[in-house]
């Protein structure tokens, strides 16, 4: 597969990712100032992509974060185990009263006309005080890594964490593996992180390490200060503003050799329109459009850039990695929790056109 890049075709490990590991508390339907009870599931972007290429894309992977020596911190750890991702944790013992802790996030789904509801509790959070030298980069690395991974939300927890991930990208390309990063923009997050202006800057210091980028026009606009687009998109499915971005984006970052995001209409919270569209090395790829039941939305994303990633490491085509990585996101939207319970089978049936009449 032509990708401006060589992947490394072996290595122990297939996908490495660093970032925070957090619960999410859902009480599905039901607002929480009405709520009784609520799932937890074991979440935080950098992770649901290890999980995902792990559990449903039959992938070696890794996660570097923060771990908490305390009841929360076995129950995520157990999820890790659980989803086949192997651990590289730097230890936290909790002080019983104040911490550190592991973050808690708190989203509802909402229903039809009434959108989701999410807000954060990261006070004292463990893995905000990650810092440059906490992990053995280059014993790590030498074990044999093909792909490393991380993402804005970490990069936004504190000054240590945006500088951990450089640290990490440059051991990264010493030893010879893609990197990837999602700009996953969050304007609650940075704004209790010194605002717009420090995200552009911590942000386009990573980012110049990035070979393969996630992020949509908002994401390149807020978190890189790329000017938006000149072409007006005719729906939220229409690749052509993001396609219009790629030449400010290639000038300001010429490493860069992979852009791609998720195309989404929102109908309803119950009701979407879904695409996706990657730029690589200076062609555009566009996956077919779907509608979706969406039962949780909350790691769709994630879904899409997972399967997209397999698609890459595995030697699919462009084309046909675009779809992969469409057709997992997609899927993702059907269960509920942050990571995958498809099956590959599943995916490649769906990338292929697929549909939801029985299979007996």
């Amino acid at each position: 597969m032509a990708t401006a890049f060589e992947i490394p075709k072996t290595g122990a490990v297939d996908f490495l990712a660093l970032g925070a590991l957090i619960h999410r508390l859902d009480p599905g339907i039901i607002p929480f100032r009405k709520a009784s009870s609520c799932s937890v599931h074991v979440s935080g972007g950098e992770f649901n992509c290890t999980a995902n290429l792990a559990d449903c894309f039959g992938m070696r992977t890794a996660i570097a974060t923060a771990m908490v020596a305390y009841p929360i911190g076995e129950l995520i750890q157990g999820q890790v185990r659980a989803m086949g991702v192997t651990p590289y944790y730097k230890m936290f013992k909790h002080d019983g009263v104040r911490g550190p802790n592991m973050a808690a996030v708190y989203s509802d789904r909402g229903f039809g006309i009434r959108g989701p509801v999410v807000f954060y509790n990261r006070s004292n959070e463990a893995a905000a005080q990650l810092k440059p030298g906490d992990f053995d980069w280059d014993g790590i690395f030498a074990t044999g890594v093909r792909w490393f991974h991380s993402g804005g939300i970490f990069a936004s927890l504190s000054e240590t964490t945006a500088e951990l991930i450089i640290e990490a990208m440059k051991a990264a390309k010493r030893h010879g593996a893609i990197v990837s990063f999602d700009l996953n923009y969050r304007e609650k997050l940075w704004s209790a992180a010194g605002g717009a202006d420090r995200a552009v800057e911590v942000l386009g210091r990573i980012v110049e390490h990035v070979d393969v980028l996630v992020g949509n026009e908002e994401d390149l606009q807020k978190g890189l200060g790329i000017p938006g687009p000149q072409v007006a998109a005719k729906s939220k499915l229409d690749p052509s503003a993001f396609v219009d971005m790629m030449a400010r984006v290639v000038s300001r970052f010429p490493n860069m050799k992979i852009v791609a995001t998720t195309l989404r209409e929102v109908h309803s919270t119950s009701r979407h329109a879904w695409g996706a569209v990657a730029w690589i090395g200076g062609q555009t790829y566009v996956s077919p459009t779907c509608e979706l039941d969406v039962f949780d939305r909350v790691g769709g994303g994630d879904g899409f850039a997972s399967g997209f990633f397999y698609g890459l490491l595995s030697g699919a085509s462009p084309d046909e990695a675009v779809r992969l990585g469409w057709a997992h996101g997609a899927l993702l939207t059907t269960f509920p929790g942050d990571t995958t319970m498809a099956s590959l089978d599943q995916v490649r049936a769906f990338a292929q056109g697929g549909s939801a009449r029985i299979a007996r």
